[in-house]
């Protein structure tokens, strides 16, 4: 059971929470997979959403490779849930800490997952802390760009149809970080 633990109305509107608990089980329009720019689905996040939702979403990310090539930070790729509560997973490229401009390549990783959420008609997306697993970011400095980007898109896509942002966090040292830096954005 995935828990709330604390939320916010941006000013433009919409909802965003932090929850903790598993992605594969949230009831939204779309998750977002921290994936790599072949869509092989092989570890972290990517490995239990596939292993939850099915091989059809690694079928249809062969599929999506095969007619549009690889996959940009900017641009990411969508798929079914599969057998997931989600009706759309979208494949978002986060940078590997250590390639040059990951703060940037992080935040229009967010900006491409929130765009592409709205060009899917969604009302309703979880993501996870992209980038901060295998892939080395610092988990602080993610959040604040996270969180940064979220907001600057709301403020940017005045027509959005997103209600609900859920950033879903797993273990308890990335739960402890992203709060933190939610309690010095936020006061609470």
């Amino acid at each position: 059971m995935n828990t709330i633990l604390v939320e916010r109305t941006l000013s433009t509107g919409q909802s965003l929470q932090i929850v903790q608990g598993d992605i594969t089980t949230e009831d939204v329009d779309a998750i977002v997979n921290a994936a790599n720019e072949h869509l092989q689905h092989g570890g972290g996040v990517a490995w239990a959403i596939v292993r939850r939702g099915g091989d059809v979403i690694q079928e249809e990310s062969d599929k999506w490779i095969q007619q549009h090539g690889l996959v940009s930070h900017a641009l990411p790729a969508w798929t079914s849930g599969g057998a997931l509560p989600a009706k759309y997973i979208i494949h978002a490229v986060g940078p590997v800490w250590g390639d040059d401009d990951e703060d940037i390549k992080l935040s229009v990783a967010i900006t491409g997952s929130l765009r592409l959420a709205d060009e899917l008609k969604c009302e309703s997306i979880s993501m996870p802390a992209i980038s901060t697993g295998i892939f080395g970011f610092p988990k602080d400095r993610a959040a604040e760009i996270i969180f940064s980007a979220i907001g600057n898109y709301f403020t940017e896509a005045k027509d959005s149809n997103i209600q609900t942002v859920r950033l879903v966090l797993l273990d308890q040292a990335t739960i402890d970080v992203f709060l933190e830096k939610w309690r010095r954005v936020n006061g609470n």
